[in-house]
């Protein structure tokens, strides 16, 4: 599977400041599936025009990891067509690109370029031109197995170490008046709890009952009285 990155996507991937947060994802799954990266020689020249030289000569070192499109594809009729449209030199690239998508040099553009989607369209392709979450959609979609769960970590802990501010408690201080109190006379209880980025995310407290001190007569089916 080949996969056509536009300019945004590229510059969004190598650049050192992060402008969009599934980026990493999206290579990630790209990675995965094993399908092989590819950028248009036009893109090598946009970036190339970029004002900040020390910006270009990272940027070209960078995308030696990708694959560059050796040939270009001949202009179909749509395309000649597309191209009449076309005012500025951005316009021109944007239309190459989707040519090589037109005549199944790749199977897939990915790019966050409205004008690019909108061509798409016209020529009757959108479903092979994706956004970054939208192609992240489909790989999560398609390949279920291979999506990484995250698995909350549970830990043993004390009542008493435990923020009892923390916003996850605020309902039952709101609901329960004698919550605190009863919070703190456990100070010394084992609990379960599970914190994620200094936030309670889940709380378990296991209330062992002594057998026969508590009458479960009105409980369908019956249990029978046990600790285990």
């Amino acid at each position: 599977m080949r996969i056509l990155l536009d300019t945004n996507i590229v510059i969004h991937r190598e650049a050192s400041k992060i402008y969009n947060q599934d980026i990493g994802l999206l290579f990630n799954w790209i990675d995965k599936l094993h399908y092989e990266k590819c950028v248009h020689p036009l893109t090598i020249e946009e970036i190339g025009s970029y004002q900040d030289e020390e910006v270009v000569n990272t940027m070209r070192i960078k995308i030696g990891n990708y694959n560059q499109l050796k040939t270009d594809s001949p202009e179909t009729g749509k395309i000649s067509i597309l191209r009449e449209a076309d005012k500025t030199r951005n316009d021109f690239i944007d239309t190459s690109l989707l040519k090589e998508v037109l005549n199944n040099r790749v199977d897939f553009l990915i790019t966050e370029d409205k004008g690019i989607h909108r061509k798409a369209k016209l020529l009757g392709i959108a479903d092979k031109i994706y956004k970054i979450d939208a192609f992240i959609d489909k790989c999560t979609s398609e390949n279920p197995e291979l999506k990484d769960y995250k698995v909350l970590s549970v830990k043993k802990d004390y009542f008493g170490n435990i923020n009892l501010k923390d916003e996850f408690f605020q309902s039952f201080l709101e609901d329960y008046g004698e919550f605190e109190t009863w919070f703190n006379k456990k100070a010394d209880n084992i609990s379960y709890v599970c914190i994620t980025d200094g936030n309670v995310k889940a709380f378990l407290y296991l209330k062992i009952e002594n057998a026969g001190s508590e009458s479960y007569a009105d409980i369908k089916p019956a249990f029978n009285q046990k600790r285990d």
